[in-house]
């Protein structure tokens, strides 16, 4: 397992929740990266993407000054920080890898790695 997620749980609207993915050593120093999610019914749909150095973020409209990627590179973990959550952020949270230098933000099959999932529920 490369990718790791952790930190998904229950929360009430307006909250806070903050997901770390912990990646292997190669992973982390050879790709951008990012989160996806997917709730019931829905597509898989990109939340947010760091470069490989961690100095350049996107973010979808959706969460767009809500959300927060950050990446340790000491401890090769990134973290989406998740603030004011609304109901409508309730999904599978997925970490992913990318094997590129910049931000990753393409369609979801050209990501080379991903994690297992951790879930959110807003209420």
């Amino acid at each position: 397992v490369q990718l790791v997620e952790s930190g998904g749980g229950s929360v009430q609207a307006g909250g806070p929740l903050k997901l770390s993915c912990a990646a292997s050593r190669f992973i982390f120093g050879s790709c951008g990266m990012g989160w996806y999610r997917q709730a019931p019914g829905k597509e898989l749909e990109w939340v947010a993407g760091i470069s490989r150095d961690g100095d350049s973020t996107s973010y979808a409209d959706s969460v767009k000054g809500r959300f927060t990627i950050s990446s340790d590179h000491a401890k090769n973990t990134v973290y989406l920080q998740m603030d004011n959550l609304k109901p409508e952020d309730s999904a599978m949270y997925y970490c992913a890898a990318a094997d590129q230098a910049g931000v990753p933000t393409m369609s979801s099959i050209f990501w080379n790695y991903w994690g297992q999932g951790t879930q959110v529920t807003v209420s």
